[in-house]
């Protein structure tokens, strides 16, 4: 701990004393990583020429829905890096009443390994990988949990076939996998965008993004895949989302070639696939998720492709037992630079937003 004492003659007559106590402290409670910033102590002559003893904490505001495209990217500093804060706050500043920002956000994570004796865990083939929850600054958090699977991503998927639907009946609709089929590819290897690159990568650089911004936003966050490869497959990070969030959201881009907008796939009308739990139990509130979403895209003038749904077996879907949607945000054609993306987070927070409010 550094103190440093400043005293300056203000108009030959004001001495201000500025305690500053910097502090960055990396703790590991269990398998939580916690961050600490800033705390600094600042009293003015006039009231006491004694230091202050109170502690001014930093903490991020909360971004609301209607200023989500203003929301700035969170990082978690690694545990084991030391930083040192030892700056010298201004005279001036401290008379205003300014206190340095934070070094660091304080948000805390969690790896959520593998449990075989969760519902429905054993249709999965492909689950050694893990995935890592997030939780928001406690200052202004929302309680909820976001599941963010960025599409694809799993070496080997396409080698390895799972069980379409718990109750072995075939899929009611076609897509990667055709209509009739009771087995379906673990994870496919997704598309290609236009310029020759793989949906996988582009599906994650955005789920870091939304990531940023649902912290920001008070939301916590489920990461499924933060690198090239996780070893879950469609069932596992579904299985995982149902245990450890209150919503699930898969990240993907269609295969078209013509920048049909973004849309959602919604639960097909089939009615013996909505008496199939646990579709039966959860279908309406997929659909309710999926239209909130297509309120928050249109709010930040994305197009919409067919009024923003389309219906579709999924995997997903099938086994989801908390509100669920593969999200298709765009087409092989579409763009994909940071301001874009920025878009497309920016409008599912919002969707978010109203879904949970």
């Amino acid at each position: 701990m550094t103190r440093i004492r400043q005293a300056a003659v203000i108009a030959g007559a004001l001495i201000l004393t500025i305690t500053q106590t910097g502090c960055m402290q990396n703790m590991r409670i269990g398998s939580q990583q916690v961050v600490t910033g800033n705390q600094a102590a600042v009293s003015t002559s006039a009231v006491s020429r004694e230091a202050a003893a109170s502690t001014v904490e930093n903490a991020p505001k909360t971004e609301s829905a209607a200023s989500a495209g203003t929301s700035s990217n969170a990082e978690t500093t690694p545990a084991a890096q030391t930083v040192s804060n030892a700056e010298t706050i201004s005279a001036a500043a401290a008379a205003a009443g300014t206190a340095a920002s934070p070094a660091a956000e304080e948000v805390t994570s969690e790896t959520i390994s593998w449990n075989p004796g969760w519902e429905y865990a054993a249709f999965s083939k492909i689950n050694s990988g893990t995935a890592t929850l997030y939780h928001a600054k406690p200052t202004g958090a929302r309680g909820k949990v976001v599941c963010i699977n960025a599409g694809h991503g799993t070496k080997g998927g396409g080698d390895v076939k799972t069980q379409c639907h718990p109750d072995g009946t075939p899929k009611v609709t076609g897509g990667t996998t055709e209509a009739g089929a009771t087995e379906a590819v673990a994870v496919s290897s997704g598309t290609t965008m236009k310029d020759g690159t793989p949906e996988a990568v582009v599906t994650l650089k955005l789920a870091l993004v939304v990531k940023d911004k649902l912290l920001n936003a008070g939301f916590d966050v489920l990461m499924i895949r933060e690198s090239e490869d996780v070893q879950l497959d469609n069932i596992a990070r579904t299985v995982i989302a149902n245990n450890n969030a209150d919503c699930h959201i898969a990240l993907h881009y269609d295969s078209t070639d013509w920048d049909k907008g973004v849309f959602y796939f919604s639960v097909p009308g089939n009615e013996s696939y909505r008496s199939m739990e646990p579709v039966a139990s959860h279908w309406k509130e997929h659909n309710a998720l999926g239209d909130a979403v297509m309120t928050g895209m249109q709010a930040v003038g994305l197009k919409l492709f067919e009024g923003g749904s389309m219906e579709m077996d999924l995997t997903q879907t099938s086994y989801s037992t908390v509100p669920s949607i593969d999200l298709e945000v765009g087409d092989t054609a579409s763009d994909y630079s940071d301001a874009t993306l920025n878009v497309l987070a920016d409008g599912l927070v919002l969707g978010l937003d109203k879904f949970f409010s």
